[in-house]
């Protein structure tokens, strides 16, 4: 019999996954790996995304760690932009490539014609060769048209000072094969190693909201599931849930201290409901298309419980429902380190 793993068993596991149950000691790299990459639309959300997982953290490491290019910020899964490790920044790439290639042939439809996309390649690679190059600078070259589609055709990257604490717009490209090295892996090894990252960081986890976190069709997911040897539970609805074999599943009743969340933090998208991290009845106070760059949230006992935002250099932070006075001090006191961490 396969075991069912309730909400609180998944909500758990993805908390012990995500480092959100207790801070680690490790280096950012290998964090990343373990996230499964770090969204980073907006760039101090890398920032704290870290601070809140690693012991310790220093801001200016991940910068430092940006211009050794030791970590990579590239437009990567469902063609937003991700933070990850240098190992994982060609198997994240080549991935997801033709998939995020193919929902662009397919959804935009004034595209430029392929004479002029393939001449703006051979000019832009020939730039880059010389010299970084800003967004602003391809649209006054190419126009917004080909801007818009030319990373499906030459990989780019998003160096450093752009996309940093200090700089926060990510507006500076460069050829990922001169920044980053030569490609060094197929898509068969890429797709696995993107899936294994995925169940290692979000796990248990249904096929569908694996393809929904890549960007892959469903169908592709399962050729890659395939391939390997997992463990298989099923959720209360009744759904089977694959896991790698090493995933842990800590004790539902595992105390979850207070954590406070960046904009966009992956465990709150849609991939991961199956874990209520983020309760249905809260959603549209996070995500809503008038809020576009969505808001910062706390965790009680593994759960949003209200949300953030710095204010007069002050993070200020407000319940959605009342909380006991034990808990409102342990808010209290992560949101004065939050504070400190922003200086």
């Amino acid at each position: 019999m396969e075991r069912t793993l309730t909400w609180r068993d998944l909500n758990r596991s993805l908390l012990a996954r995500q480092m959100l149950l207790e801070r680690v000691s490790l280096d950012v790299p290998e964090v990343l790996q373990r996230m499964g990459g770090l969204q980073a639309q907006y760039a101090p959300s890398m920032y704290i995304g870290l601070w809140t997982r690693i012991e310790g953290f220093d801001r200016d490491e991940l910068t430092r760690l940006l211009e050794r290019r030791e970590v990579i910020q590239a437009t990567l899964l469902r063609a937003t932009i991700h933070l990850v490790s240098r190992s994982d920044y060609w198997p994240f790439e080549v991935g997801v490539r033709l998939a995020r290639r193919n929902v662009y042939l397919r959804t935009v439809r004034d595209r430029p014609d392929p004479e002029a996309m393939d001449d703006a390649v051979r000019r832009l690679r020939t730039l880059l060769s010389e010299r970084p190059i800003r967004r602003t600078e391809l649209d006054e070259l190419f126009g917004p048209r080909i801007r818009q589609g030319i990373g499906m055709h030459i990989d780019l990257v998003r160096l450093p000072p752009s996309g940093t604490w200090a700089r926060r717009r990510a507006d500076l490209f460069g050829a990922a094969e001169d920044w980053v090295g030569p490609p060094d892996v197929v898509e068969e090894d890429a797709r696995d190693l993107l899936i294994r990252r995925y169940l290692g960081a979000f796990g248990p986890a249904h096929r569908t909201e694996i393809a929904d976190w890549a960007g892959l069709p469903v169908s592709e997911v399962t050729k890659v599931l395939a391939r390997h040897e997992l463990r298989t539970y099923r959720d209360e609805r009744g759904r089977e849930l694959v896991d790698v074999p090493e995933g842990p599943l800590p004790d539902p009743d595992t105390p979850a201290p207070v954590r406070f969340l960046p904009t966009y933090d992956a465990t709150l998208l849609a991939h991961a409901r199956r874990t209520l991290i983020l309760p249905e009845e809260h959603r549209s106070k996070v995500f809503h298309v008038r809020m576009p760059q969505s808001i910062g949230t706390f965790l009680v006992d593994g759960q949003v419980a209200g949300t953030w935002s710095l204010k007069a250099n002050r993070v200020e932070w407000a319940e959605f429902a009342p909380l006991s006075p034990r808990v409102r001090r342990e808010v209290a006191a992560e949101a004065d380190r939050l504070t400190a961490f922003h200086g």
